[in-house]
Order: C-alpha cells, then sequence, then structure tokens
C-alpha cells in the first residue's frame, strides 16, 4: 500500500502512526482527526468484508489475559503493543527521512509489520494500529469491546515515544 498510495496521503492507515509522525514533526496537528475518522471508516469497511468472508469466534480481535491467543496478561500486552508500535512508527519515521535512501522506505515498512505480526499474533493477536482493532471489536463485541482501550492507548503512547525519540536522534545530525 506504501507503494500505491504513500505518495498521496502518506499512507497512514493507523491513527497510532499519524500521532507518530506528527510526534516527529512530519504530519500538521490539524489532520490528525480527519485522519483518524478515514482510519477507522476504512477498518470498518475491511471488518465488514471479512466478516462476511470468514466469520470466527473471536473475529481475529486484539485481546489480553483469556482472550490473548498464548494467554498472556493485561501487562504483557500493553508493553508488547507499545513496543511493537513504537519499533514501527521509528522505522517508518527513518526509512522516510529525506536522508534515507529513497524509494526503499516501503520494504522496510512492510518487512518490519510482518516481523511485528510474527512477534505479537501470540500475545495480542497484534494490533499496532486501532483502527484495525476498532474494525474488528465492534464485530466480535463483548470482552473485544471492553478491552479496546488498551489497542488504542498502548499504539498511540509507543507511537508518540518514537516521534519524540525520532525528534531527538534527528536533532544531532
Amino acid at each position: 500500500m506504501a507503494y500505491t498510495i504513500g505518495h498521496i496521503s502518506g499512507c497512514h492507515l493507523n491513527p497510532a502512526v499519524s500521532f507518530g509522525l506528527w510526534a516527529g514533526g512530519k504530519f500538521s496537528g490539524r489532520e490528525i482527526i480527519p485522519y483518524i475518522i478515514a482510519q477507522v471508516a476504512g477498518a470498518i469497511v475491511g471488518a465488514t468484508v471479512l466478516y462476511f468472508i470468514a466469520s470466527a469466534d473471536g473475529f481475529a480481535a486484539n485481546g489480553y489475559a483469556e482472550h490473548s491467543p498464548g494467554g498472556y496478561s493485561l501487562s504483557a500486552a500493553l508493553l508488547t503493543e507499545t513496543i511493537m508500535t513504537f519499533i514501527f512508527v521509528i522505522i517508518i519515521l527513518g526509512s522516510t527521512d529525506k536522508k534515507a535512501p529513497q524509494g526503499f522506505a516501503p520494504i522496510a515498512i512492510g518487512l518490519s509489520l510482518t516481523l511485528i505480526h510474527l512477534i505479537s499474533i501470540p500475545v495480542t493477536n497484534t494490533s499496532v494500529n486501532p483502527a484495525r482493532s476498532t474494525g474488528t471489536a465492534l464485530f466480535q463485541g463483548s470482552w473485544a469491546l471492553s478491552q479496546l482501550w488498551l489497542f488504542w492507548l498502548a499504539p498511540i503512547i509507543g507511537a508518540l515515544i518514537a516521534g519524540v525519540v525520532y525528534q531527538w536522534l534527528k536533532s544531532d545530525t
């Protein structure tokens, strides 16, 4: 998707990424709310399509404790989602920098997101994207909606930390 629509919208399909890019000085704060509305709407449309194709128990919703694929605790889920989002956003910020090799950012971003999923699916079913978590939670209902707060909070915290760290690292160059 980054190669497809990155030049049009920046390919922010994730509210945490938008917050991280804002904190990293690469995105206007005025645009965050409209982007988040579009991101959540897109996630709901995507979840609707997924629901009609493969409706299943849990519906790929994110969870912790008894709803974690591996039975991981709330604190493990919070830490995992925060760190994985931090890593994702710092890679986005670094690989899209003007000083980075041009044209390779989507490769770095896509491969990092793949690795993040491989690491965190057993813990939370991988969020790192509050919009994605919202879309599936709406269809799963009950427990997924009650745990959704974590899958907004942790990715946004991780993204904001990444933006601040990126600004700090960049100030040394």
